[in-house]
């Protein structure tokens, strides 16, 4: 498995101090937020994504996918998600990146048939012009949809390659569900996993890797036995916790725990 972080955990780092991080770290991949405070963002002109794309590929770091903030879900209206889905699939496009999240996002007024439905309809319409562009959607287990049941009564019906799923082990523990559960529901699917580490299940505040609650080692011998070679991203909440500790201070760490695990679960 390859092993990435999300610069959620450097929230407005420049993009050459990122890859300074990783290079330096050992990390193959980077995640990048996809937000207007962030130096990548829908907003960027065509030639500053190619000064992107070129500065990762002469780093020889991986640009994993973008980690957008489209609720396929959400009630409303389609067609000003779709184009804000477009948006961020024809960004990936432009970076060379293979995936992008979303998430589902369902609000409180509907049904989680009604929620369902709609990003369904949603993803299948957006999965057919993602298959041109050669990038996937990756629906995140997370909010209305936090457990691998949950992502499944979507992916299921879409049925469609480039729909798939994120599976972000902190979500489907806190919804409940086994990681061997997740895995079984998500494996289909899957794109890649967002690992993470907290505090305890009442305090979600970002800890070391190892140091938390969260059940990693089970969740990475799940993959393991089961010959899943994908990515392992770190997302690294510092972005939402100011108080936590820096990234930068934790990255070696999280990735000798990582190839610890991997190298216990092989």
């Amino acid at each position: 498995m390859k092993l990435a972080f999300s610069t959620l955990g450097v929230p407005g780092l420049p993009i050459p101090d990122v890859l300074r991080l990783a290079s330096t770290h050992g990390y193959h991949g980077v995640e990048l937020r996809t937000h207007p405070e962030e130096p990548v963002h829908l907003g960027l002109t065509l030639a500053e994504r190619a000064d992107v794309a070129a500065e990762f590929k002469a780093s020889g770091v991986e640009i994993l996918g973008l980690a957008g903030y489209v609720r396929v879900a959400a009630p409303g209206d389609d067609e000003p998600v779709l184009t804000e889905l477009r948006a961020l699939l024809e960004l990936a496009r432009d970076l060379g990146a293979p995936f992008v999240r979303v998430f589902p996002g369902g609000g409180t007024d509907q049904s989680p048939e009604e929620a369902d439905a709609t990003a369904a309809r949603r993803l299948g319409r957006a999965a057919e012009f993602a298959a041109d562009y050669g990038v996937r959607i990756l629906l995140e287990t997370h909010d209305s949809h936090r457990t691998g049941a949950d992502a499944i009564r979507v992916l299921g019906p879409v049925g469609h390659r480039q729909a798939g799923a994120l599976w972000d082990v902190m979500h489907t523990w806190l919804g409940g569900e086994q990681p061997m559960d997740s895995f079984a529901a998500l494996s289909p699917h899957l794109g890649y996993v967002q690992v993470k580490d907290i505090a305890s299940t009442e305090d979600t505040t970002p800890v070391a890797l190892g140091a938390g609650v969260l059940p990693l080692g089970e969740c990475v011998e799940i993959l393991s036995r089961h010959s899943w070679d994908g990515w392992l991203c770190w997302e690294y909440e510092k972005r939402w916790y100011e108080a936590a500790a820096p990234l930068e201070d934790l990255l070696d760490a999280g990735r000798e725990h990582l190839a610890r695990l991997l190298n216990e679960s092989a």
